[in-house]
């Protein structure tokens, strides 16, 4: 019975376990500088943690370039041109490298509107033509997705309205045409465009120079599956012209683009565009006829968008660092005294 009473529990035995040996409280000399020493390490670990908490947090992005293998697949090319025009007078259509009518006018739809903004529309154009400013000085495509794709509500163009006085004096072409991923040319003429064997027409209405008017302005232009609330180049884009034989030609470089974020993954196409136009002097010499010409281009190159942040672990390993080296150092300014030696 005694032997049995001798024995300790297994919890008291747990209780005085202890693999560091510390030195006795009677042994140590508490003081004010050691309080101190305390309380500014203990803030100095907050504060430190609280930036490494927020550091976690952020992101960055990151740009991959990587050849594009998949150039046999089909792509959209998705238009919105209003062009100051009769419908019954101009035609659409998409010629490639080949010379080979890809897509014809039938495919789009022709709708009679009149040309002049209800002033709903013109603000609608002064604000996307704003934001047109903000992502050149962004000079950053995530921008377009993250801070103007709130809603494709905030995008829509608003509907037109019925003027009571005049006819329809301009005709909206809008649609998508699916195209060959090789370089070719989407213009809009005089006439509908019929398909040759080696070549392609159009046949025209008979008119007065005096009736070419190829004012257009440009809606919405993009490549590829349509993205809600996305601002491509050339949206919001309005040419006047008051010459008549007059030729726009629009130089586009369309870029396969994967955009992978924490909120959303897109794969899209971005492009650039240079701009020329001029007058033609109706001569044999002068080489063109009027019309609005969109010359593209599609690169060998594809464009990989990644939003990246700190691994959870490594944030993990820091933090712990910040703790034990901040514990290592306070102790060393501390310098307990053990009176027992």
């Amino acid at each position: 019975m005694r032997r049995r009473s001798r024995r300790k529990s297994s919890t008291t035995l747990l209780r005085e376990l202890d693999a560091f040996p510390k030195v006795p409280e009677s042994c140590v000399e508490v003081s004010a500088a050691g309080g101190t020493v305390s309380l500014l390490a203990f803030t100095l670990i907050a504060v430190l943690s609280i930036g490494e908490f927020l550091y976690l947090r952020k992101t960055w992005i990151k740009y991959e370039y990587a050849v594009d293998t998949d150039m046999m697949s089909k792509l959209l090319i998705n238009v919105d041109i209003t062009v100051a025009m009769k419908c019954n007078t101009i035609g659409a259509d998409v010629v490639d490298l080949a010379e080979t009518l890809v897509a014809s006018s039938d495919e789009l739809h022709y709708e009679p509107v009149h040309f002049e903004l209800s002033p709903e529309q013109k603000l609608w154009q002064r604000n996307l033509q704003s934001m047109h400013n903000c992502l050149e000085d962004e000079q950053n495509l995530l921008e377009s997705f993250t801070e103007y794709t709130v809603a494709d509500a905030k995008h829509k163009k608003p509907e037109s309205e019925v003027l009571a006085v005049g006819s329809h004096n301009a005709c909206r072409i809008y649609g998508s045409l699916k195209i060959n991923k090789v370089a070719g040319n989407f213009h809009i003429t005089l006439g509908r465009s019929i398909a040759l064997r080696s070549a392609h027409a159009h046949l025209s209405y008979t008119l007065s120079e005096e009736e070419y008017n190829f004012t257009h302005r440009i809606d919405h232009v993009s490549f590829g599956k349509y993205v809600p609330g996305l601002i491509n180049p050339l949206d919001g884009t309005e040419k006047l012209t008051k010459k008549n034989l007059h030729m726009y030609q629009y130089f586009v470089v369309v870029v396969p683009t994967k955009v992978n974020t924490f909120q959303f993954s897109i794969d899209t196409h971005q492009f650039s565009v240079t701009e020329k136009e001029r007058t033609l002097n109706g001569t044999k010499a002068d080489q063109g006829i009027p019309g609005i010409f969109m010359k593209y281009d599609m690169s060998s190159l594809m464009v990989k968008i990644t939003e990246e942040r700190t691994p959870v672990g490594q944030f993990l390993i820091r933090l712990c660092g910040i703790i034990g080296g901040i514990f290592s150092t306070a102790d060393r300014k501390k310098q307990p005294t053990n009176s027992c030696f």
